[in-house]
């Protein structure tokens, strides 16, 4: 019961503070009222041509709440329409994005655990490429993107290659320490009942370092999705991250918005979904 309490009571805030922050954008999205100003009749007839002669409201620019809605529906009631290559849904958008990460990401997890699983049970192996790896880890991805364009000279697979530089590390590095963190007195049980390489490794190793080789990857996934949306802004032709800047170039502050929101709620999604597989695997020792 107290549980349940809680997440209503979380639920509550969290309804609060979203109320709060639409409310305080409609009141910073008003539209301003310019001081009035005395007119000479000889120049009422000009300032009414020029549109000046009554106080109008002036817009900020920045669209309110209720703009916003209206033109979050106009691409959201048909997110897969494509009318060429500047005019595609947004929804298309962001299935490039996704199917970009997807391969690059699952490059990545193919490389990285098994040569973690090695990197973890043999430490000669892990101190010989623990000087590349510091070396490479802290490279931003963007970093890499004039060597990938100069070598593969196609926009796509550069961003596959931003993915998997970026998704390596994380995964690289947990599967690593958690093979290496295996309890000793497990394998010596493994030992004792004679079993083989590849038995040990998939009924010992495997599941006692599954919890942090998923943890790598769930890390790994949310840097890629945050990657993916830079790349695509610099080389891209398609792709959630090539919509935020076509609409900036198109002075379209409410689509911007609205991509900023979908990546967010995107990320979100995947993070909940390796949230779950954490707990999956999880045990209690």
């Amino acid at each position: 019961m107290g549980g349940r309490q809680e997440k209503l009571k979380a639920y509550l805030l969290s309804f609060a503070l979203a109320g709060s922050v639409l409310l305080a954008w409609q009141v910073l999205t008003l539209p301003a009222t310019p001081p009035a100003e005395v007119i000479h009749a000889d120049n009422a007839e000009y300032a009414q041509l020029m549109g000046t002669a009554s106080a109008a409201p002036v817009s900020h620019g920045f669209p309110s709440p209720g703009q916003f809605g209206h033109d979050a529906w106009q691409q959201l009631r048909a997110p897969f329409h494509n009318s060429g290559p500047n005019d595609r849904g947004i929804g298309w958008q962001l299935g490039a994005s996704l199917l970009r990460v997807f391969i690059g990401y699952g490059l990545a997890v193919a490389v990285a655990v098994p040569l973690g699983l090695l990197m973890g049970q043999m430490p000669l192996l892990a101190r010989g490429l623990n000087p590349f790896i510091q070396v490479l880890r802290p490279i931003s991805p963007l970093a890499w993107m004039p060597i990938a364009l100069y070598t593969i000279q196609n926009a796509e697979g550069c961003g596959i290659f931003v993915i998997f530089i970026c998704a390596l590390w994380p995964v690289l590095l947990n599967t690593s320490f958690g093979v290496a963190r295996v309890r000793r007195e497990w394998l010596d049980v493994a030992s004792t009942l004679e079993l083989g390489w590849v038995q040990r490794m998939w009924r010992v190793i495997l599941p006692a370092a599954a919890p942090t080789i998923v943890t790598g990857m769930r890390v790994g996934l949310g840097i890629a999705w945050l990657a993916i949306v830079a790349a695509e802004m610099l080389v891209g032709s398609s792709g959630i991250g090539y919509f935020v800047w076509n609409q900036w170039n198109n002075l379209s502050i409410s689509n911007v918005i609205l991509a900023v929101l979908l990546i967010g709620i995107t990320g979100m999604i995947l993070d909940t979904a390796f949230s779950a597989l954490q707990r999956s695997v999880g045990y209690a020792e």
